[in-house]
């Protein structure tokens, strides 16, 4: 069983970039410039910024489904950037350099496994975790910040 990994829509934080700092502020957001490589991943592109990038830092309501796992957690989205569309199967680079957590759920929106897996080996567990029937979905998230990276689904 392969995946698709998903990237976050850019039209959804387009209009953060127009504004002030100080209505970023009033929206418990920052705008960013990338100071250096590997450190800023977009969420949007599923790509490390590069040095002299706009980027914003937001929360994004990952899992805004009624469960007791609701959550959400800050994310980096970059100016003026193109959705990623990784093919099935595909690990997109930022994702593949750094440690992970996956958080696999059912259709009820309840946890059904998670690990925390090393970029490398994300293919093979994303692949594992959807051999059981009873996934419906995969959160990844950085594992040392926390922070939301992507959504996995079954592949069609």
């Amino acid at each position: 069983m392969t995946f698709q990994i998903q990237a976050l829509p850019p039209d959804r934080f387009a209009a953060l970039f127009a504004l002030s700092d100080a209505q970023l502020a009033e929206k418990g957001a920052r705008r960013a410039i990338a100071d250096q490589p590997g450190a800023f991943p977009c969420r949007v592109s599923l790509a490390d910024a590069d040095v002299g990038d706009e980027l914003i830092l937001t929360n994004y309501a990952h899992l805004d489904e009624h469960s007791p796992y609701r959550a959400s957690h800050a994310i980096y989205v970059r100016k003026d950037v193109e959705q990623a569309n990784p093919n099935p199967g595909e690990v997109p680079a930022v994702l593949s350099q750094r440690l992970l957590s996956l958080r696999a759920f059912g259709c009820d929106h309840m946890m059904t496994d998670a690990d925390v897996v090393e970029g490398s080996t994300l293919a093979d567990n994303l692949r594992q975790m959807f051999a059981d029937p009873a996934v419906d979905y995969v959160h990844i998230h950085n594992a040392k910040q926390g922070c939301f990276a992507a959504r996995a689904t079954r592949a069609s």
